[in-house]
């Protein structure tokens, strides 16, 4: 490599070279001779003995196979190895061959298909299916209507139910959780598919005849127990206000029936009894 290659100038001739631009030249040649060195070196296993004294191969070969520890690993280039399994014989497969070696060692996991109870295809991954257990697929999904989800609250009041027909009753109700969007420190939200709530609750009701009927029970019975509060508030009321006049009325309550009077010479006082109890009373007159 030349001067001019070097320095990316055109060198001056030596007689006009000052020390200092000298030994700029002489470090820029040593250090271009350093990189050309670096370019030709070969990989860190070529001529290295691994515990067996076997030779590794260079990484530079395609998909080299490396021997560490009595372990066999394909060199990827990329920076990693990968496990090649132990073949007996001398005819060790490499390459291309030793991929594919790798391939069929694989261990293969059955993929379980689900039929989706809307359009009948098959799939193997379902946001329903595997919140919910209920076999639809991604495609059928309908968030507004059909596939809506429902709170726990909502589902108790609309639908009647208890905290059994969610937790107890078979099958429990498989429900997701999320932060309550109201307060962040409230409780996390319960939330069910819609449509497994409506089949709990004919299980539970046995027909919506049924659970409206039970709607307007309570709906009575929510009346009645109003209009039972206000008719004593009412009353409570008319006794503050009216409390000069008002007259309790009383049951059951005994009223004395007293017999002749006994005069008392000593005390100056009269005593009569009641005729229908023991009660007697003493008093004076003026």
């Amino acid at each position: 490599m030349s001067e001019e290659t070097v320095t990316g100038t055109k060198p001056a001739s030596s007689s006009t070279l000052t020390t200092a631009q000298r030994a700029r030249i002489e470090r820029n040649q040593a250090k271009a001779k350093k990189l050309r060195e670096a370019k030709l070196v070969s990989h860190p296993y070529k001529n290295a003995k691994n515990n067996g004294n076997e030779e590794l191969p260079v990484a530079g070969q395609d998909n080299a196979v490396i021997k560490v520890q009595g372990s066999k690993f394909i060199d990827t280039g990329g920076g990693f190895l990968l496990e090649q399994p132990v073949i007996a014989g001398n005819n060790a497969p490499t390459g291309a061959s030793s991929e594919a070696a790798v391939i069929e060692d694989a261990i293969a996991i059955p993929v379980v298909y689900e039929e989706c109870l809307d359009c009948g295809d098959q799939y193997a991954d379902s946001y329903l299916f595997n919140n919910f257990g209920h076999s639809v697929c991604d495609k059928c999904r309908d968030n507004e209507e059909r596939h809506s989800l429902i709170t726990r609250t909502e589902a108790k009041a609309e639908y009647l139910l208890k905290d059994c027909d969610f937790d107890k009753r078979e099958p429990v109700l498989r429900y997701i959780s999320r932060k309550n969007p109201h307060n962040v420190r409230w409780g996390e939200m319960k939330l069910y598919l819609h449509l497994q709530v409506v089949q709990r609750a004919m299980e539970v009701w046995g027909s919506e005849e049924e659970l409206a009927r039970q709607h307007e029970l309570r709906e009575d019975k929510r009346v009645l127990g109003k209009t039972r509060k206000y008719n004593k508030e009412m009353k409570q009321l008319r006794m503050e206000v009216r409390s000069s006049i008002y007259t309790k009325k009383t049951k059951g309550v005994h009223v004395h029936e007293f017999g002749p009077e006994t005069y008392n010479e000593a005390d100056d006082t009269y005593t009569h009894a009641c005729l229908t109890c023991p009660y007697t009373e003493t008093f004076e007159k003026m």
